[in-house]
């Protein structure tokens, strides 16, 4: 669980670590065996080197008579670069003694009798060492680069700049193969929220093509059987209105009875059943989404309870602006929100908008539906028992088609309980 949390949540993402992992993990285990093995060895044989020079200069000065020692100095100056000065006894001092370059010091006591000092001088980058003779001092001064490898920094520099060009070559190439997946996923979005995306094409890999070319023929199959569902129906709602019309007139021609009223009911009733059947299955599936202020469109349906002295209340609206079925989304409010002043006399309405999406809160203050019942009325033509019908004259379609709408924008509908008691509808649109 805790490596989940850790990893990234894009492919991007993730494909890059696949990628920065193996390069670091070689770099580090590359740079450890250069460390414990070249550098080790590079600083022993620098510092024998340089304790050597001037091991072989003391034991020579030693040993020559003094009328050679101007020439020695000079031989030994031109040919290590090592700048050597007689000084007088005094200028030793054992208190300027350091620990500087411990392995130097180490080959130095093995190599000389006489007492040493040893120290860095950091203004001109040299390293200083004092030698007590028994009648002067003699003093050395080099270049820490006879001590210090550039190896090391030539090292860091190379392999930090060569993984700097390789993981900016690597996030390009990626951009290049996430970028259709990414439209891949825009283009299915769209299409689920009823927005038509008709120039969409197949890039990318091998594979990012089969899955989008899968996904256009997709398309076109639900797009196709939409088309004709609609079309069958069209001519079915032709064919039942017809004699639904007829009896009509047959009913106006008769006198008024009690029984030519509930033949008149008995046909208005079905005329209803019809028109809930149609919607159902018609699913407002010819209407193209378009970008609305849903403010807007939320404030029009509540001023339509106003202005017929409604107890309908706007609470809240946030500035949302998306891509939508305008007449089918309005249906959908009026829908659930006759609902809700039907078994609750009063509603209250409200659009909150977060990061992700905006959700629609309808409330009510009637007695609301159980809890384990909740779920059962969405399901087509299910009526409660109790009067907690869409419509008392219903199907049982009301919710199911108001469901149907909610999801062919992306997004879902669910019912809680409302604040003041009474029944909460639910809807959040992804944005």
């Amino acid at each position: 669980m805790i490596g989940k949390k850790i990893l990234p949540k894009s492919l991007f993402g993730r494909v890059l670590l696949i990628l920065i992992l193996p390069t670091v993990l070689i770099q580090l285990v590359m740079a450890y065996i250069f460390f414990s093995r070249h550098w080790d060895n590079v600083t022993r044989y620098l510092s024998y080197a340089l304790a050597g020079e001037m091991a072989l200069l003391s034991s020579q000065l030693e040993t020559l008579p003094a009328q050679y020692h101007e020439k020695l100095v000079q031989d030994f100056e031109g040919s290590t670069g090592i700048v050597v000065t007689l000084e007088p006894k005094a200028a030793f001092d054992p208190a300027r003694a350091t620990k500087v370059y411990p392995e130097f010091q180490e080959q130095m006591h093995i190599n000389l009798t006489l007492p040493f000092t040893v120290r860095r001088i950091a203004g001109d980058a040299a390293i200083e060492v004092h030698i007590a003779f028994p009648e002067y001092t003699l003093r050395l001064l080099a270049s820490v680069k006879r001590l210090e490898s550039r190896t090391t920094i030539i090292y860091l520099v190379w392999m930090t700049g060569v993984s700097l060009v390789f993981l900016v070559i690597a996030i390009l190439f990626l951009r290049n193969q996430i970028r259709p997946i990414n439209r891949l996923a825009e283009a299915a979005d769209s299409f689920g929220r009823g927005i038509d995306v008709p120039g969409y094409r197949p890039h990318g890999a091998r594979e990012v093509r089969k899955a989008a070319r899968a996904f256009i023929v997709m398309k076109e199959r639900i797009s196709r059987q939409v088309r004709t569902r609609t079309e069958m129906l069209a001519s079915i709602s032709h064919d039942l209105r017809t004699p639904l019309t007829r009896m009509k007139l047959q009913l106006a021609m008769l006198p008024e009875s009690d029984s030519t009223k509930e033949l008149r009911d008995d046909v208005q009733q079905m005329e209803h059943m019809i028109q809930e059947y149609l919607d159902f299955v018609r699913g407002e599936g010819g209407e193209e989404a378009i970008q609305v202020a849903l403010e807007d469109l939320v404030s029009d349906v509540v001023e339509d309870y106003r202005r017929l002295k409604v107890d309908v209340v706007l609470k809240e609206a946030a500035s949302v602006t998306t891509g939508i079925r305008v007449s089918a989304f309005r249906r959908m409010l009026h829908n659930l929100i006759d609902n809700a002043l039907r078994y609750g006399k009063r509603c209250d309405v409200s659009l909150i908008k977060t990061v992700n999406y905006c959700e629609i809160l309808i409330d009510d203050e009637g007695t609301g539906i159980p809890e384990e019942k909740r779920d059962e009325v969405f399901r087509p033509f299910s009526r409660l028992d109790v009067s907690r019908n869409l419509k008392a004259a219903g199907v049982g379609l009301g919710l199911t088609i108001a469901r149907d709408i909610v999801q062919a924008h992306g997004g879902s509908i669910s019912l809680g309980d409302a604040p003041k008691g009474g029944l909460r509808v639910s809807i959040r649109i992804p944005l």
